[in-house]
């Protein structure tokens, strides 16, 4: 008889975390030039799916960075995370930012859990910076409860956290994890109290290949798959520089946003993004 095991997935730390984490949520795309082609990247893709008039649930959407951009795209908006403090956020940056009106309400709410929204409600669902890698064993029945709040051909445009990705941005820190930590977690991509005890934050890195194999367990067509960013990672400080540049910035965000997208650049950035289509 098979034994069910309980869930890594803690729901309470990660709402904890964020509710700490405050204002940071709305700062970390912009703390680096690495940061800022990971916005870039993102925004880009929305851009590029995404429709005028679109009603989208953005779950687990932080402090507002995406839904300023999704304001700016005509949609109407249902903004959904796990953290309160993170919500209040929200709601305060489309005050300050303008984009208020766009947004139909804020609603505290699992991506596990999405009994308040009806079926085929929606017709994209964002949900950007990792919700499905917070979630770890319980991502099925997350992925479930988005594609059944879509509509028939609706968008789902989902990001990662990036095993080998965040290997390449974080090497030095990686290497100074007592090496049987640092196994297990590039064996389960698993960051948990069973591969690293006493670390909080929990979270599952994704290989690419992974990812994809994921997705296409639940019928749905992948339109994209990207890293986040990749030729930057480990320029920070030269980039800093370049930045004062717009001629040499814009070619960098236009090299990394081809680079990006090559099956085999997906490992390279800090995020793998994906978008699907309910079939």
């Amino acid at each position: 008889m098979e034994i069910s095991r309980p869930s890594n997935y803690r729901a309470a730390e990660v709402e904890k975390f964020f509710d700490e984490f405050g204002m940071r949520e709305w700062d970390r795309l912009l703390e680096t030039p690495v940061d800022e082609v990971s916005l870039f990247v993102h925004t880009q893709t929305l851009r590029k799916y995404v429709q005028p008039n679109w009603y989208i649930l953005e779950i687990g959407a932080g402090a507002g960075r995406f839904t300023q951009v999704l304001s700016q795209l005509k949609t109407k908006i249902l903004v959904g995370d796990i953290s309160q403090v993170q919500l209040d956020l929200n709601r305060a940056h489309a005050r300050q930012f303008n984009f208020y009106d766009s947004v139909e309400s804020w609603q505290h709410v699992d991506i596990c859990e999405m009994d308040q929204f009806a079926a085929e409600q929606f017709d994209g669902v964002v949900a950007y910076g990792g919700p499905f890698s917070y979630v770890l064993d319980q991502r099925d029945l997350a992925m479930e409860e988005c594609l059944r709040v879509l509509k028939p051909q609706g968008i789902l445009l989902l990001s990662v956290m990036s095993l080998w990705g965040t290997v390449h941005r974080q090497l030095n820190g990686v290497l100074e994890t007592p090496i049987e930590i640092n196994q297990k977690i590039i064996e389960t991509g698993d960051i948990s109290p069973e591969t690293f005890p006493g670390r909080g934050n929990t979270m599952h890195l994704f290989r690419a290949g992974e990812l994809k194999a994921w997705l296409e367990q639940f019928n749905v067509g992948i339109l994209q798959m990207s890293a986040s960013n990749g030729l930057s990672v480990g320029w920070q400080e030269w980039l800093e520089e370049i930045k004062d540049d717009p001629e040499k910035w814009g070619e960098l965000l236009k090299m990394e946003l081809e680079a990006c997208a090559e099956e085999c650049s997906l490992n390279m950035g800090t995020h793998i993004l994906a978008v699907a289509q309910k079939n």
